[in-house]
C-alpha cells in the first residue's frame, strides 16, 4: 500500500515536524515518540512497534503491530524534495491493519492529512 502527499515546506522543516511529538502522533497515534534505530514505540490507541531505520532528512521505517495480537507489518516514510515543497511517501508493507486494502489506504491517507495539517 502506498500513500503520498506533497506539503509546501522544505525537507528540513518537514523532518523536524516528523520527529516532533505532534508530527509523530499525527501519523502513528497518540502518545508516540520515536527514538533511534532499535527503540520501541507505542501508541495509547494500541499500535506499536520498533524503529527499524532512521535516516535524518530522508526516511524513517518502523515495524507496525495494530494491537498486542496483531500481525507484523512495516511502515516506511520517505521524504523527497519536490519543487519548493516536500513529497511524503508512506509505504505500508505486509499484513495491514484493515481487513481490506482500501481501508488500510484510507487510514494512511487520513494520517498524512493530519500530519500536513499539524505542520500548519
Amino acid at each position: 500500500m502506498h500513500s503520498s502527499l506533497t506539503v509546501g515546506a522544505p525537507v528540513d522543516q518537514v523532518w523536524q515536524h516528523l520527529i516532533s511529538a505532534r508530527g509523530t502522533e499525527a501519523l502513528l497515534g497518540p502518545g508516540v515518540t520515536l527514538g533511534s534505530k532499535g527503540e520501541s514505540w507505542h501508541s495509547t490507541d494500541g499500535p506499536h512497534g520498533v524503529v527499524r531505520s532512521y535516516h535524518p532528512m530522508e526516511q524513517v521505517r518502523v515495524s507496525w503491530h495494530p494491537d498486542e495480537d496483531g500481525p507484523l507489518s512495516i511502515v516506511d516514510l520517505q521524504l523527497k524534495p519536490e519543487g519548493n515543497g516536500t513529497r511524503v511517501d508512506l509505504y505500508h508493507e505486509g499484513e495491514g491493519i484493515a481487513e481490506d486494502g482500501a481501508g488500510d489506504k484510507s487510514r494512511w491517507d487520513a494520517a498524512l492529512g493530519r500530519f500536513a495539517e499539524a505542520l500548519g
